[in-house]
């Protein structure tokens, strides 16, 4: 299987090139990739034509954004599945033969998604999580069931169907792109517990930026919500119940992500909408006890823990390396 890697880099200078090691290093020898320098300033396109590797190209576009940047790798890059690796991101070695196999083994599948593991860290940041496959639409329009496109290996019919990422969008685009995905057929989850993607988790990055923003949330929802292909597919009433859920969804996230950046007052705030809004008796404890977590240490904080710097890109490859 011919797998096209499509990587979009903005100013990723310091970490594009131990990504591409992690794809050079790949035991699935049948791989393209393609870094879409989005009008880079640091000198990323410099150091990605500097790979010595056929496999691997370059093409460079003014800055228009992650969306506009991979469906401007997907134009250049034929191939029979695809997976969107973010530039800052690593897979490690045996990913795409996890991916590819679990795939190719499910022909009614339209997409294989393995375990990831955040990079660096200790505690319950370290832990692999293995996201569930089959049909995940309903799930999908409750909340992201994918923290990117880098344990994500797409049939290329089904990236042909569901059209390119919208280009519109400042966050969620890859959640809008995998409920269209999602409304074309299933996912099926890797076996293996081992993690095929290793993800950096900066506090400047896009999701850490604009998880907090509920404008930039509620344009995703309208857009998830407003696709005619979802319409034909569900009811009217199942629809509204998903939206409910998901504004709950939203708002947790807000208040949580709100709290992660020393926000503790607004977030809060926002915890208390969502268990308003969707009462569940895990959310209700975790309202309860949000506010002696800041007297624990960072690493116990659990999905409240504090954003701390980014890993320097030594222990970063070596934990790739660990796998």
């Amino acid at each position: 299987m011919l797998i096209g890697i499509v990587t979009p880099a903005y100013n990723a200078s310091e970490t594009i090139e131990a990504t591409i090691a992690s794809v050079q290093a790949q035991s699935h020898p049948d791989w393209r990739m393609v870094v879409v320098d989005d009008g880079s300033t640091d000198g990323t396109a410099d150091r990605v034509e500097a790979v010595a590797d056929a496999r691997v190209s370059l093409v460079r576009q003014a800055h228009g954004g992650v969306s506009a940047a991979r469906n401007h790798g997907l134009r250049t890059l034929p191939a029979e599945a695809y997976l969107f690796l973010d530039a800052d991101d690593r897979l490690t070695p045996h990913a795409l033969d996890l991916l590819a196999s679990t795939l190719e083994s499910c022909p009614w599948a339209a997409a294989a998604v393995g375990a990831y593991r955040f990079a660096g860290g200790t505690g319950p940041a370290r832990r692999t999580r293995r996201p569930r496959g089959g049909d995940l639409l309903a799930a999908l329009l409750h909340r992201n069931c994918f923290v990117n496109g880098g344990h994500v290996l797409l049939r290329a019919e089904a990236v042909q169907a569901a059209g390119g990422f919208d280009p519109t969008l400042r966050f969620g685009e890859d959640w809008e792109f995998w409920v269209r995905i999602g409304l074309r057929g299933q996912f099926v989850a890797v076996p293996a517990r081992y993690p095929v993607l290793q993800v950096r988790q900066r506090p400047d990055g896009a999701y850490a930026r604009l998880a907090t923003d509920p404008a930039a949330y509620r344009r995703c929802l309208d857009v998830i919500y407003g696709n005619p292909a979802l319409a034909a597919q569900m009811s009217a009433d199942r629809r509204a119940r998903l939206a409910h859920r998901a504004d709950a969804e939203a708002r947790w996230v807000i208040g949580r992500e709100l709290i992660r950046h020393g926000r503790r007052a607004d977030g809060m705030g926002w915890l208390r909408q969502s268990v308003a809004l969707a009462p569940t008796p895990r959310r209700l404890a975790a309202l309860t006890l949000a506010p002696l977590l800041q007297h624990l240490p960072p690493a116990w904080r659990g999905g409240f823990r504090p954003y701390a710097p980014a890993p320097c890109a030594d222990s970063v490859a070596e934990s790739v390396a660990d796998g």
